[in-house]
C-alpha cells in the first residue's frame, strides 16, 4: 500500500513539474469593427513556417468589438501570432491583387507595410509563465 501511495504521488508531483515547464499565451485582438464572423489566431513557433503553417490555431470569437483566445502548454521557445478577421466564416483571408480585404494583425503589432509583417518584428519569447499579447486591428 505505502509503494502505491509513493507511486501516485511521484507521478502527481511529475505532472506538475512538467505543466510548470510549459507557458500560457493569452491573446486579446481590440479595434474588430464588425461582430460578423471569427477571429482566426495562428501560433508560428519559427521563421520558415511565418504565415504558412501554424504551431496551433483556434478560432476566437468576437464580442463588443474585441477577442481572448487562450493557447496553453506552450513548450518554452520564440513564437509569432497572425490573427484576422474571417468575416465570411470561409477560413481563408480574402485578398484583392494580393492585399488582404478582411482585417489583420500580427503579434507585437507588428507593422505590415509594403508587404506581411516580418517574423523578426512579430515574435517573442515563451519561458514557464504566461505571456499576453494584445493585438489592435
Amino acid at each position: 500500500m505505502i509503494h502505491l501511495v509513493r507511486l501516485l504521488l511521484f507521478i502527481l508531483l511529475s505532472s506538475v513539474a512538467y505543466a510548470q515547464d510549459n507557458g500560457v499565451i493569452e491573446v486579446e485582438i481590440t479595434g474588430i469593427e464588425s461582430a460578423e464572423g471569427q477571429m482566426l489566431i495562428g501560433l508560428y513557433s519559427t521563421a520558415d513556417s511565418w504565415l504558412k503553417a501554424p504551431f496551433k490555431g483556434v478560432f476566437g470569437q468576437i464580442e463588443d468589438g474585441k477577442s481572448k483566445v487562450r493557447f496553453a502548454d506552450i513548450p518554452e521557445g520564440t513564437y509569432a501570432i497572425s490573427v484576422f478577421h474571417d468575416a465570411d466564416y470561409d477560413g481563408e483571408l480574402d485578398t484583392f491583387l494580393g492585399i488582404p480585404t478582411e482585417a489583420t494583425g500580427s503579434s507585437n503589432n507588428a507593422p505590415a507595410k509594403f508587404g506581411p509583417p516580418k517574423w523578426e518584428d512579430a515574435k517573442f519569447t515563451v519561458k514557464n509563465t504566461l505571456v499576453k499579447q494584445h493585438i489592435r486591428l
